[in-house]
């Protein structure tokens, strides 16, 4: 994947792209930012991050953590959705990517939430979503 992403980093920048591409990387954006967020969430849950520091100080705290493998799965989760987000900016207009990849993410995030972590997703966020996906389709008009 690396490779790859090098690759397509020093491809020329093409700003005609077609609205399914630009699709396909608003949703590779938002696919590794969600799968990041859900695996770091996840993995913060697991450690009693206080136990730990109280018996084995703060370096192993962190070393809890940074060993955690379902964390390290997170940031790198976190790194796609930050490659892919450099590789769609040099494609396409930042005044469409930027808004569609993080309001569609915070989307994801609450279905991922609600479904993955069982957590209590109020009406209030379920409405503020529908708000979300009705101002980023006014964005692909």
């Amino acid at each position: 994947m690396t490779a790859a992403l090098a690759v397509a980093l020093l491809l020329p920048p093409v700003h005609s792209s077609s609205g399914w591409a630009i699709a396909s990387m608003i949703a590779a954006i938002v696919f590794f930012a969600t799968l990041g967020d859900l695996l770091i969430a996840s993995a913060m849950r697991r450690l009693d991050l206080d136990a730990i520091r109280a018996e084995r100080g703060i370096a192993g705290a962190s070393w809890a953590v940074v060993t955690n493998l379902r964390f390290v799965c997170g940031v790198l989760g976190m790194a796609g959705g930050f490659f892919s987000l450099l590789f769609a900016l040099s494609h396409a207009d930042v005044s469409l990517i930027g808004p569609a990849s993080a309001s569609l993410t915070f989307v994801s995030n609450a279905v991922a939430a609600k479904f993955f972590l069982h957590e209590n997703v109020d009406g209030r966020r379920w409405a503020a979503a529908l708000f979300v996906c009705l101002g980023v389709g006014l964005l692909s008009l």
